[in-house]
């Protein structure tokens, strides 16, 4: 596997307004949200090129289809998503964890968005994505 950059770090907020208090509030971080959704984000925050605030219930939601992280499995403290060449690297990456006997969280998808991403929980507990986000890659070029 070959990642290019770590294209996102978001902790995860089981309670989203206390989060928001501390991020935003309190540190100044210049993280927004689109009107009745929890999640909060920035591409402006300097030495990051995505960080959010994940809620809970959006992170088990994004793994599992359901509201609810699993009682069965260690709740994630944050996400870090790192960012590889293109979608066919992001299908080649599920198989290299798979094969290396890693569980992955879903399959590669691509989100409605556009990113392509497959994920798997870290052994400190944390969501891992193998991504490919096409807009990080032309912002890069362009630098």
């Amino acid at each position: 596997m070959n990642t290019e950059f770590v294209a996102s770090i978001a902790p995860i907020a089981a309670d989203p307004v206390a989060s928001r208090r501390l991020y935003v509030d309190t540190i100044g971080l210049p993280l927004e949200g689109d009107e009745g959704d929890d999640y909060i984000h920035s591409e402006n925050v300097p030495g990051s090129r995505h960080f959010g605030v994940w809620p809970l219930a959006q992170a088990a939601e994004a793994c599992f289809g359901t509201s609810e992280w699993p009682t069965d499995r260690p709740v994630p403290q944050a996400s870090i998503e790192f960012d590889v060449a293109n979608q066919d690297a992001v299908r080649a990456a599920e198989a290299e964890l798979r094969d290396a006997g890693y569980e992955i969280l879903h399959p590669t998808r691509t989100e409605p968005w556009g990113q392509t991403v497959v994920r798997v929980l870290s052994p400190e507990g944390l969501i891992i994505g193998i991504s490919y986000a096409p807009w990080l890659h032309s912002e890069r070029e362009a630098r």
